[in-house]
């Protein structure tokens, strides 16, 4: 919860910042201008470094503002999306202007509500670090062939029930079905009980699958699964 109770100032420019109420991080800079000039500010003194100082700042300082940018796009486009719904919208309407199905853009976007508490769910919390960028590299593996690399993290139980010979027989029926495989989609990661799950849209040149795959908070794979889209 982001509660602030008491008036709080600008991290960069020490403007006043209203009071929060409600969902979501506390608010610790005027608007995007300021974020970023803050971020640049926390990045250039490291760059002391005088036979360095070119290579430096034309390099990790722009990653860092290019990130900036990156974060605020994506808050923009959450803003759009709520406004989107607000309005009437579907989620099939915005999966298809985001060029993605009504699940996946649900799943990025929405803000379910606990039908136990009435509550807003946030699916977001908890999650294991690194989990988009490690299901990405597994199902890399998966439609790359490399059986082995696929069951490498895999728990116990999936080393003892999913043979690299079921896995081999799975993507084989896959690509008899809907045609040899094309590219990936942006992965979603949420919090579902115990595990992380990581969703990632795989699409083949005759339609298109969603790749699974559940990691346990210890980092082992823990469900890997095709989807229909």
């Amino acid at each position: 919860m982001a509660n602030v109770d008491e008036n709080h100032t600008c991290l960069n420019c020490g403007r006043e910042l209203p009071k929060q109420q409600g969902r979501g991080r506390r608010k610790r800079y005027c608007d995007a201008t300021c974020r970023s000039a803050a971020r640049r500010h926390r990045v250039k003194p490291t760059l002391t470094s005088t036979a360095r100082q070119g290579y430096v700042d034309d390099g990790l300082t722009a990653v860092a503002e290019a990130r900036e940018k990156a974060r605020d796009a994506d808050e923009a486009l959450r803003r759009a999306v709520d406004g989107a719904r607000a309005r009437g919208h579907t989620w099939q309407e915005i999966g298809d202007v985001l060029g993605t199905s009504r699940q996946a853009a649900f799943q990025r976007f929405g803000r379910p509500v606990d039908p136990r508490t009435g509550e807003d769910m946030d699916r977001h919390t908890d999650l294991l670090p690194g989990a988009a960028e490690r299901a990405v590299a597994l199902l890399a593996d998966l439609v790359a062939g490399r059986w082995a690399d696929v069951r490498r993290d895999f728990d116990a139980r999936m080393a003892a029930e999913l043979t690299t010979d079921q896995i081999v027989e799975v993507w084989t029926q896959v690509v008899g079905m809907i045609g040899a495989y094309e590219r990936m989609g942006a992965p979603i990661a949420l919090r579902l009980g115990e595990y992380t799950v990581v969703n990632v849209p795989l699409y083949c040149e005759a339609g298109e699958l969603t790749g699974r795959v559940s990691f346990g908070d210890d980092g082992s794979v823990g469900g890997l699964f095709l989807l229909p889209a």
